[in-house]
């Protein structure tokens, strides 16, 4: 996503939008620990399953974490990948090193 010239605003916005909630951030703080199946997300973001599966839904339509039904659940992972691409978008909206404060006018 990031070169050293060029980001892809509008999918670093999409991003930066997956993270912009606590429960998401809570989920995936979770999901650091490994593949979690719903069920247990729920019960360590204490919220209701419909509102677990409103984040999940956005986190995996960012690209953030994966799924796969196994039975009658879910099983969520994080994609480490995305994750990178998100530490590039950072770096890239960070100050290049020959940053100056002057004004070009």
């Amino acid at each position: 996503m990031a070169t050293a010239t060029r980001l892809d605003l509008d999918r670093a916005a999409r991003l930066f939008h997956a993270l912009s909630d606590p429960t998401r951030l809570r989920l995936l703080q979770t999901l650091r620990r490994g593949e979690q199946c719903v069920c247990d997300l729920q019960v360590s973001t204490d919220a209701a399953q419909s509102r677990v599966s409103f984040h999940l839904k956005v986190l995996r339509e960012a690209g953030l974490i994966r799924g796969q039904r196994q039975g009658r659940w879910v099983h969520y992972w994080l994609d480490t990948e995305v994750l990178a691409e998100v530490e590039g978008a950072i770096e890239a909206l960070a100050p290049a090193a020959d940053y100056s404060a002057r004004c070009a006018c």
